[in-house]
């Protein structure tokens, strides 16, 4: 699970342009199911069984936050523009890297030293003052550079103490893991309804993908897989789940009660360690447009503690994915009989 957490969160995928962690969940997830194609949006949608005579969609978004370069300045620094809910409090002397037509290029966020600052900037950078620095001239830049081009945050991937992980896009290539983890439950163990594991675009910026994708497949039920807020310093308990306290399964007015308490029924029956996300209104995730395609498709979220959300220094626990697969693979094995 480590080198697939490796191999998902270092591929390049900000949002819109996602064509290279496409590939390597098409590699990945290529051995457990009977088929895979990539559409227009680039969704990942990947079909197990029988699929025309019950599906049941399982959905993780490939997507993740990042920056599109909006200018060249004449020394040669990058104007960017926030790509998804990025965390400005973290990228001031941040490395970044930006993907352009001729290949990937190093760059780091400028900050202006504390000798030179009146405390002013001590707070977040406004989006609008931020700069990435290439250390490139000008003219080179333009060369490499285009405008439109998306930048992500340059992050060495680590295994922490206590069965952790750490990188960033965790949020949601975790949850793309814990779908191929899914898909090597059901090829150890067939079960009798179809799966459509879907690896969506977009979530943090539209949802076009899950949308698309719900709409194509029009599955029998869905289960939308993200990530949401683990408990840490200066964040009260009941805004939080557990970090290694298992799936956080979700209760909300948009969401099908009926499967959300099943999914409760099942992690008692098989002592699978969960907790609850009662929220009041829409999730923030892709079942927010799941659950309103078409005539509507019963849906149930079930998310990965993870804590630093929208940073470089994502954390989430592999313990957690693991249970989480299992939770949604003994659903899945009950949902339909046959």
């Amino acid at each position: 699970m480590t080198e697939l957490l490796k191999r998902l969160c270092t591929a390049n995928g900000v949002s819109g342009r996602e064509e290279s962690v496409c590939a390597v969940i098409e590699r990945e997830i290529a051995p457990y199911a009977d088929s895979v194609t990539k559409d227009v949006n680039n969704n990942v949608i990947a079909r197990i069984g029988d699929t025309d005579t019950y599906n049941i969609m399982v959905d993780a978004h490939l997507d993740e936050i990042g920056f599109v370069v909006t200018h060249i300045d004449e020394n040669g620094f990058l104007k960017v523009a926030p790509c998804g809910g990025m965390d400005m409090r973290v990228v001031q002397d941040t490395r970044f890297k930006v993907l352009t037509d001729k290949g990937e290029l190093t760059a780091v966020a400028c900050c202006l030293p504390p000798h030179l600052s009146d405390g002013g900037e001590d707070k977040a950078p406004d989006p609008d003052s931020l700069y990435l620095d290439t250390g490139l001239p000008c003219e080179r830049v333009k060369e490499l550079v285009s405008l439109g081009d998306t930048v992500s945050f340059d992050v060495t991937p680590a295994r922490l103490l206590n069965d952790r992980f750490t990188c960033c896009s965790t949020d949601d290539r975790s949850c793309c893991a814990l779908l191929i983890r899914l898909a090597q439950l059901i090829k150890e163990s067939p079960v009798k309804s179809g799966v459509t594991l879907a690896f969506t675009s977009q979530e943090e910026t539209y949802g076009k993908g899950a949308q698309t994708a719900a709409f194509s497949v029009t599955p029998d039920e869905a289960i939308a897989v993200d990530v949401s807020f683990a408990a840490q310093g200066g964040v009260a308990e009941y805004e939080s789940g557990k970090l290694g306290g298992g799936a956080m399964i979700c209760i909300s007015p948009v969401l099908s009660r009926k499967m959300s308490y099943r999914f409760i029924e099942l992690a008692k029956a098989h002592d699978l360690p969960y907790q609850l996300e009662v929220v009041g209104g829409t999730t923030g995730t892709n079942g927010d447009k799941i659950t309103v395609t078409k005539s509507g498709i019963p849906t149930a979220v079930v998310s990965i503690p993870q804590r630093n959300m929208h940073t470089g220094a994502e954390i989430v626990s592999l313990d957690d994915i693991e249970n989480t697969a299992q939770l949604i693979y003994e659903y899945i094995k009950a949902a339909y009989n046959g």
